[in-house]
């Protein structure tokens, strides 16, 4: 059986542009859906949330370390992180404590599991920021 010259050209073109969509999505940018009340009423449950995976630096998925680093986070930046119990969390950072380790809390601090029971968080644990909420 022959396959038609342009349909191998499409099955190449689909592969790559599946390819390249799976690279910006671990690497550079991704879509997270919100769940639980820790960040109401600036982020309401349920809302998509847009991470930017490159706002402080760049890392493999798998690395535990940022391979570069050009930023840290900042004072009222909403991030995304590895908890201390192993599940991602989206709060605000309240402080820094010289760049390697930050304080973040929750909006809704009535039901936030955040840095007023764990503490301080390692920087090397922030996956990304957050840019936009729909």
């Amino acid at each position: 059986m022959n396959i038609p010259q342009r349909d191998k050209q499409l099955g190449i073109t689909i592969v790559g542009a599946l390819f390249v969509a799976v690279l910006i999505k671990f690497f550079c940018f991704d879509f997270m859906i919100a769940e639980g009340n820790s960040m109401v009423p600036t982020i309401p449950s349920g809302q998509v949330l847009f991470i930017n995976r490159l706002a402080y630096g760049f890392r493999f998925p798998w690395a535990k370390v940022y391979t570069l680093r050009w930023s840290y986070p900042r004072v009222g930046d909403i991030i995304v992180f590895l908890s201390p119990q192993g599940t991602i969390a989206v709060k605000r950072c309240v402080q820094l404590l010289d760049q390697q380790y930050i304080i973040v809390h929750g909006e809704n601090s009535e039901v936030s599991y955040d840095s007023r029971n764990y503490g301080p968080i390692s920087a090397e644990y922030v996956l990304g920021r957050v840019e936009g909420i729909k």
